[in-house]
């Protein structure tokens, strides 16, 4: 029954009610992920004083790649595993429920966007399609099968094909995302440059060991120039979150109302960073409800007045640092 008053509350949740919802499942977790329970006794957290955001101790990421993180015990319906281009280690989130995870990201979706099923979806995600258990696949796999548009597809690494596909869907006028990883999006660019009127692009982030590492802000620069389009929209998302952020014009990213982004200073995890001040990101995502819903990441950002955010890079040694705190 709990679980279903705090679902119900996560889908309405709005800005003015965020706070206590995520203060009341922070103290629900506290208690029964075990994993979380043990980290914050690490830390002599007084669970009883967390009464702000601000309060509470954020579990690092890093902990999806050595610990089962769940919330009670269950058998997971799907288990979703990150790549892994360091060679350290792989995370795996252990989802309890595919139906719940299709409507966080489906409600991400819609909160930026338009129905998923009013769009044509087609992929270019080689490097997720390569291996399994990607939640990214699972997410765009349904978009595609929900599409009202048969042409909806995913693409490996037949360019010509989809640049045929989009060149149709312009000449139709359909509504069309196009979503691509980095380094594939940047081939495909330099192959098959043209304008586009109905497609809109959002990159899912990840040269993949494949490409020099580049700043987002030229990476959107070469494709805007390549695609002849004002903006490329982006999707910040990863294997332990249920939810995910998207971003537009000016390159912030925003998050739907149950998920919301903070910093902590580079040289003092447990110090909250100022608005408007680089820091490393920290995440709440209430729709974590059976894993975490406080996860701090190696990801430098900046958070600004109205809550949307930037993502700058990565901590230097982020897996090292991991180990260090698990240690």
């Amino acid at each position: 029954m709990l679980l279903n008053q705090f679902k119900k509350a996560i889908r309405d949740v709005t800005n003015d009610h965020f706070e206590t919802l995520a203060i009341a499942i922070f103290r629900y977790q506290s208690e029964h992920c075990e994993v979380y329970r043990q980290y914050l006794n690490f830390l002599k957290t007084d669970i009883t004083k967390i009464n702000k955001l601000e309060d509470i101790p954020y579990l690092p990421i890093d902990f999806f790649k050595y610990f089962k993180i769940t919330t009670n015990q269950y058998a997971p319906e799907i288990i979703f595993e990150s790549s892994s281009t360091s060679g350290i280690g792989i995370s795996r989130h252990f989802v309890k429920s595919k139906k719940w995870y299709t409507q966080m990201f489906n409600d991400s979706f819609q909160f930026h966007f338009k129905k998923s099923s009013k769009y044509c979806h087609l992929a270019l995600l080689p490097s997720y399609l390569e291996r399994e258990n990607s939640s990214l696949v699972f997410q765009i796999n349904h978009f595609i099968q929900s599409s009202e548009f048969r042409e909806s597809n995913f693409y490996l690494y037949n360019y010509s094909a989809l640049a045929e596909q989009i060149q149709a869907n312009e000449v139709n006028h359909i509504p069309t995302i196009l979503w691509g990883v980095t380094y594939a999006l940047l081939d495909f660019a330099e192959s098959f440059p043209m304008a586009l009127k109905y497609t809109q692009i959002i990159e899912t982030g990840g040269m993949k060991g494949k490409r020099k590492e580049i700043v987002r802000e030229e990476l959107h620069q070469i494709l805007k120039k390549a695609f002849q389009l004002n903006a490329i929209g982006g999707e910040y998302g990863m294997t332990e979150l249920m939810s995910q952020a998207y971003s537009f014009e000016n390159g912030r990213y925003q998050c739907p109302p149950w998920m919301q982004i903070r910093t902590r200073e580079i040289n003092d995890p447990f110090s909250e960073a100022p608005v408007q001040k680089n820091g490393v990101i920290n995440i709440i995502d209430l729709g974590n409800l059976n894993t975490c819903s406080f996860i701090a990441t190696s990801d430098i950002g900046k958070v600004f007045i109205d809550g949307t955010f930037e993502v700058l890079g990565r901590l230097d040694n982020s897996d090292t640092r991991g180990c260090n705190l698990l240690v």
